[in-house]
């Protein structure tokens, strides 16, 4: 028998919900009153390695700024005298009704920020009535994860593909026999991006993810959690695989780190049910596109796809009025990772927390908007022209240097 099968037979041991004390300089959760206020917090209460292995990204953080940059640039466009008295955020997400209209996205080693990690987001959830893509390199087991929230509760998979096929194999089919409803392919990371902050401050003791079996056994070449937990990821995964992934997994394949609308368009041929448009925060291939701009993107050269597939985004979201935005630019719901990150240092009331100010200022934002359900977010709602200049017209597949030589000066 497998290690993974013999997980999966084995009924999980569910630690109940603990409480931490925090260093005194942390403000009370009832002051927390938006998601930087959790960033602020997160800061004093976590380790210095823990910090910098969640605030990090790579290289010089020009996509990690770029993300929010962006998206504050776009505007929004109020419509008044309407009746918004009863305002309606509730999302069909592959098929599942959600609560809202975004979902938690899948962050590694929970543990480093509280130690219920992800026991305490599965509870958070499920009494949110929202959605989360649990991690490959979760702290827990799949079996405890799911089996923290109740019986039935729908969650998803992210998925990196082990070079060693046969254990991702293994994996999907447990998934599947836990009742996972979905595979999140994580298709941006070959190889994990070179995050500075996270190099330089070493691990007191090596860490170990219970889902993927990656460690953080030092290299000589920095200290990098990502780095070090991600040596297992397969770099030779091509299109031709998601075939046997969809087999073995028998659920909805959605590919997550989609940066182009060329690949939008392969992710349509291929038959997939989603895509995320997303650059892993900023943390994978630093100069890459805001994750707002790949929306852009798609909307205006492959409007189709829309119809096709649902059309998911994440990177640098903090707001409700974030959340509109994407909505009415055609997203279906949008994945909050750091932020539900720095919230669990309160643990699972944190989340919960998290949950409600978003929805709130979601909620606000649909009224002073002039709008009562998602349904009616239109792209007439909001004003893009100080950004439409750096969206791709077109044709940009076929321009490669190969095929533009230059003479010789010899």
């Amino acid at each position: 028998m497998s290690d993974l099968s013999a997980m999966e037979s084995e009924t999980p041991n569910i630690p109940p919900p603990r409480t931490i004390e925090l260093p005194k300089d942390v403000p009370p959760l009832e002051e927390i009153l938006c998601a930087n206020d959790f960033a602020l917090a997160a800061e004093k209460a976590l380790s210095p390695k823990a910090w910098a292995f969640y605030s990090s990204a790579a290289t010089d953080m020009v996509t990690f700024r770029r993300n929010k940059e962006i998206m504050r640039r776009i505007m929004l466009r109020p419509r008044i005298l309407r009746n918004v008295s009863n305002v309606n955020i509730e999302r069909n997400i592959l098929g599942l009704k959600s609560k809202a209209p975004f979902f938690m996205c899948p962050a590694a080693m929970a543990t480093l920020a509280h130690p219920d990690g992800e026991l305490g987001w599965s509870r958070a959830v499920a009494n949110e009535g929202i959605f989360e893509i649990i991690s490959s390199n979760a702290s827990y087991a799949l079996p405890t994860i799911i089996g923290a929230a109740p019986p039935g509760y729908p969650f998803f998979l992210q998925l990196y593909v082990n070079s060693n096929r046969q254990k991702t194999v293994e994996l999907l089919r447990r998934a599947r026999s836990l009742g996972i409803k979905a595979i999140f392919v994580t298709v941006d990371a070959a190889v994990p991006g070179k995050r500075e902050a996270d190099e330089r401050i070493p691990q007191a003791t090596p860490l170990r993810s219970e889902m993927s079996g990656g460690t953080t056994n030092r290299d000589g070449k920095g200290n990098g959690l990502g780095r070090l937990m991600g040596q297992y990821i397969d770099k030779a995964l091509e299109w031709s695989d998601l075939e046997w992934i969809k087999r073995e997994s028998s659920v909805p394949i959605v590919l997550k780190g989609v940066q182009t609308v060329e690949d939008v368009r392969l992710a349509v041929e291929h038959g997939v049910e989603g895509v995320v448009l997303s650059n892993h925060g900023g943390r994978s291939l630093d100069g890459s596109p805001a994750s707002m701009l790949i929306l852009l993107e798609v909307r205006k050269q492959f409007p189709a796809a829309f119809q096709h597939l649902q059309v998911f985004i994440d990177g640098g979201f903090e707001r409700g009025s974030d959340i509109l935005k994407a909505i009415a630019l055609g997203a279906t719901a949008v994945g909050i990772a750091r932020p539900f990150l720095y919230s669990l240092v309160y643990g699972q009331k944190g989340v919960e927390h998290l949950s409600q100010i978003l929805k709130d200022e979601l909620e606000t934002s649909m009224r002073l908007a002039g709008i009562t359900s998602l349904d009616q977010a239109s792209a007439a709602m909001v004003n893009t022209l100080d950004v439409d200049y750096m969206v791709p017209s077109g044709g940009t597949e076929s321009c490669t240097v190969a095929q533009f030589p230059r003479a010789s000066k010899l």
